[in-house]
């Protein structure tokens, strides 16, 4: 039996919308029991009918081509040619023949942003932490009583019911979907039993997009799980139910917190080796991870002093390591997902995006949580550019004095007779070897390709490059805080908002079309999640104030 559907949520057991639609009538369940999904009116300018079916072809057509892979390149107008769920074609006046047509006059062709760290549990808690930092710093302020570790992780993430958790990660991939992320690695850290495991992975296979399920522990005071927690070892189970096939989107990743203890990432890293997969940690500067970084960087980690890092390891953060720890991540060819916003904002540490580029190395992006800060890709980008320009600019501009306002060393320039200007150089030129600011190409390439790669999905996505799976979006440059269109790259990642994103594919299939999310009835949903939170907050016991979280 299923706890969801016992508890008035029913859920779909069949792998696909149109199965679970049969299965329901054959057990006499009523289809609009699920009430997730709502048929939408035909209309003249519906999106291509039975997109990403096998055989069924497309052509988006006219668009600025971005396509992010070096090898097919980028075009000031031309095609993307679909059939079933792959990309067939990229190029100029692409003949077609009897396949639909979608115009993108005036749009930006682009694959679907990557994220490769993501807390979607906890979406129902959005905005609550957006004055906190990591952890209690014992300062008395705002910033440092009202923090994610005791608050979200000790406080809220205990109470979650299953239920709580499929609507909150429902919820969350189908606003990322919204925004353009096609792809995400779901660090659901709230997994205190199997039915909550069960839960977080029907939710990413019901919201249709592409995942990593990131099976983590249960958050929560040490010791103090249900009887039936069955973190790590559970993960036979969920492989075998529910991995074992490649041609799916939805696969798994390894948890193993080092922070947890050398018994219980031993044996979270040993499952994960034994099942092919990759294992994901926290590596940042609390919780004495600098040591623990080194051990496993000597191959020293772990119970008998055997677990070392490897290019199966997904490393999140990365800030406050050692260059021991940073050389055996390079070495080893471990990936690295920095979260720019989260980082800044809540006392992680310095991200670490010039160490990466001083090593030749290159992140991916991630969100981390949205009780502090927005999931919108487009904000991942800016501040990943940002912070690496002003402190790369900073460095650069300390090397001279500031030129005097009276005295630039012009020709027939004002003087006030001061060289405070070394060389008669107003302005510092970089030494060489200095790092070079990174460019909105750059972070595109973070967000997409540096995605997939991460995830070891660059196979199947993260460009459009013929033979991938079509995961695209495209984007309105027509509109009013993006036109005229002069730069593609410096549109994408300077000017756009979710508001631009006009059209979502993933897989071929489109599911989001002129603006508006298809088959979803979000008004439904919007109240599953209120009561979700409503919930949490009473069992938690903390009051729901909407002008502070103290």
């Amino acid at each position: 039996m299923c706890k969801l559907c016992d508890e008035g949520v029913p859920q779909n057991h069949f792998g696909s919308r149109r199965n679970f639609l049969k299965g329901a009538m054959a057990t006499g369940v009523a289809a609009a029991g699920l009430n997730l999904f709502a048929a939408r009116p035909a209309a003249a300018d519906d999106p291509p009918m039975d997109s990403g079916v096998p055989g069924r072809r497309y052509v988006i057509r006219g668009g600025s081509v971005m396509s992010l892979d070096p090898n097919v390149g980028d075009f000031a107008q031309a095609d993307v040619l679909v059939e079933g769920k792959k990309i067939r074609a990229v190029g100029p006046n692409l003949q077609a023949g009897g396949a639909a047509v979608i115009d993108a006059t005036g749009r930006i062709v682009m694959p679907g942003f990557i994220d490769t760290h993501h807390h979607q549990f906890e979406t129902a808690l959005r905005s609550f932490l957006a004055d906190g930092v990591l952890i209690n710093d014992m300062s008395g302020t705002a910033a440092g009583t009202t923090t994610y570790y005791e608050y979200i992780l000790l406080t809220f993430a205990p109470v979650y019911r299953p239920q709580d958790v499929y609507i909150n990660e429902l919820f969350g991939g189908l606003s990322q979907l919204d925004d353009g992320v096609t792809t995400v690695h779901d660090v659901s850290q709230i997994h205190h039993t199997p039915e909550h495991s069960d839960a977080a992975i029907q939710a990413l296979f019901d919201t249709g997009r592409r995942a990593a399920f990131g099976y983590f522990e249960g958050a929560g005071l040490p010791g103090s799980n249900p009887p039936n927690y069955a973190y790590p070892q559970d993960a036979f189970r969920i492989y075998n139910q529910y991995f074992t096939s490649t041609d799916q989107l939805v696969t798994m990743i390894m948890g193993g917190e080092v922070y947890l203890g050398a018994p219980i990432y031993t044996q979270s890293w040993t499952i994960g080796r034994q099942l092919g997969l990759q294992i994901a940690a926290h590596i940042l500067s609390p919780f004495q991870i600098r040591q623990i970084l080194n051990q496993l960087a000597m191959g020293q980690g772990g119970v008998n002093s055997n677990i070392g890092i490897g290019p199966d390891n997904l490393f999140i953060h990365m800030t406050g390591m050692s260059d021991l720890g940073w050389q055996a991540v390079h070495d080893k060819g471990a990936q690295v997902s920095i979260a720019f916003p989260i980082e800044m904002n809540m006392r992680h540490g310095m991200p670490p995006i010039l160490k990466m580029q001083s090593l030749g190395m290159e992140p991916s992006l991630s969100v981390d949580v949205e009780c502090t800060l927005t999931a919108d890709f487009f904000t991942q980008m800016r501040s990943c550019m940002n912070l690496q320009r002003v402190v790369l600019n900073e460095m650069i501009l300390l090397q001279g004095s500031p030129p005097d306002p009276v005295d630039w060393g012009l020709p027939g320039a004002p003087t006030d007779g001061i060289a405070d200007v070394p060389n008669g150089i107003w302005w510092p030129t970089p030494p060489a070897g200095t790092i070079a600011p990174l460019t909105t190409r750059d972070v595109l390439r973070f967000g997409t390709m540096n995605g997939a790669k991460a995830l070891r999905l660059d196979g199947k996505t993260g460009s459009l490059t013929p033979g991938k799976e079509a995961d695209i979006i495209i984007l309105d440059a027509t509109r009013i805080n993006v036109a005229p269109l002069n730069q593609v790259p410096g549109a994408v990642v300077s000017l756009m908002d979710r508001t631009n994103v006009e059209t979502v594919i993933v897989a071929g299939k489109v599911r989001k079309w002129k603006g508006q999310l298809l088959e979803v009835d979000l008004p439904h949903l919007r109240k599953q999640l209120e009561a979700s939170r409503d919930y949490l907050f009473s069992a938690a016991n903390i009051p729901q104030n909407l002008f502070s979280s103290q």
